[in-house]
């Protein structure tokens, strides 16, 4: 009897336990499903994604739509401006390297080399935004263009000559100090250095036209340094200059208003080519159009009559004009509708002759000055015949 109880009693436990284990399991299951149900029941139980939501909210949290820029406003924005190309003015600068580089050997008694980084053209206002501050600026003008350019030295380039001439120490690179500005014997010794370079520029210039560039004032702000407006183009060229472990960059800017005055001998291919008036062809064509036939009318007289006595007229009737017998019949030569000459009739050789008295078309002798200078009396003897 004790052992059929506890077989009674020990499935008892494991009949709770199971149960137990199932009302667990059930409550678990519940509970993972109770976001779900609820999420379901959003909107009669359709779950919302972003676009919905962006939709709902009028896309409240996203950003401005960006605006179509139109053509004009595009190229008013552009950042590059395409400009005259001027092959001559690369020549030029690559004159300025080897005769600079010869020049600042002797000046700083060093190993220099310079090499031109960039030839660019440009606005003004864009070029002073993005130099440096630290930068010095040089103005200079051009005496017979009278107009101005100018050096920008950067603080390397500065600090690295200063070091050179004032005996600094060699593989230390340049000892200046950032923020600092410049002493006068430092800005003195960057004079020099600015009035050497625009000797040797004026040297440069020299196969395309005689020109002295003066060196007028240094400057430390670029506001101060203003030589065109902001809109106007320049022509820049970068020169990395090496002396050793020492290094910078020394920038020249020229408006395209200063070059003006050479701008067709800097739009050559080469030295010497020719612009403009071609003699060889000119020659040519004249030579063509002195051969050309040319019909020539003689005009006694002219008159103005009405249509309708011009239709009435027949066979047999004159038409009188103002002329008294014995007087000379003047004529005017012309081709077309264009007048050439006036003259008197004549005879020559027991044919009809006009002499010319007064030439009508300018003579390629006097340049188009006088269109009604008389000619030189003849010997006599008619010059045209019609």
């Amino acid at each position: 009897m004790q052992d059929e109880n506890d077989t009674t009693e020990g499935a008892e436990h494991h009949e709770a336990a199971a149960e137990a284990q199932h009302e667990a399991t059930s409550a678990h299951a519940a509970q993972k499903e109770a976001p779900e149900s609820m999420g379901s029941n959003v909107l009669g139980g359709h779950v919302l994604d972003q676009s919905e939501i962006d939709s709902l909210l009028g896309h409240s949290f996203a950003g401005f739509p960006v605006r179509e820029e139109s053509g004009m406003e595009r190229v008013i924005k552009a950042g590059f401006v395409a400009y005259e190309r001027l092959p001559m003015l690369e020549i030029v600068f690559d004159r300025l390297v080897r005769i600079l580089s010869s020049t600042l050997r002797s000046f700083t008694n060093d190993n220099v080399e310079i090499t031109i980084e960039s030839i660019r053209s440009m606005r003004f206002g864009d070029y002073m935004n993005a130099v440096p501050s630290s930068s010095l600026f040089a103005v200079f003008k051009a005496v017979q263009w009278e107009n101005y350019g100018l050096v920008v030295v950067d603080s390397s380039l500065s600090y690295s000559v200063i070091d050179t001439l004032m005996g600094g120490l060699r593989g230390s690179g340049h000892a200046g100090v950032a923020g600092r500005p410049h002493t006068a014997i430092e800005r003195s010794l960057i004079e020099k250095l600015i009035t050497l370079t625009l000797n040797d520029l004026s040297i440069a210039f020299s196969p395309v036209s005689t020109i002295s560039l003066a060196f007028e004032r240094l400057e430390i702000s670029a506001r101060f340094a203003a030589i065109a407006r902001a809109s106007n183009a320049v022509v820049t060229a970068k020169l990395h200059i090496d002396m050793e472990d020492r290094n910078g960059n020394l920038d020249l800017v020229i408006p395209y208003a200063t070059l003006e005055p050479v701008r067709d001998q800097l739009s050559q291919q080469f030295m010497g080519e020719r612009f403009g008036r071609d003699s060889i062809w000119e020659d040519h064509l004249v030579s063509e159009i002195l051969e050309t036939d040319v019909q020539v009318s003689a005009v006694f007289e002219e008159k103005t009559v009405a249509l309708s006595e011009l239709l009435g007229l027949q066979p047999g009737m004159r038409i009188t004009f103002p002329h008294q017998r014995g007087t000379p019949i003047h004529v005017r030569l012309q081709s077309g509708q264009t007048p050439l000459f006036e003259g008197r009739l004549g005879k020559l050789h027991g044919k009809a002759a006009v002499k010319i008295e007064r030439r009508l078309v300018p003579s390629d002798s006097q340049h188009h000055n006088d269109a009604h200078a008389p000619t030189p009396p003849s010997s006599g003897r008619p010059e045209s015949k019609a």
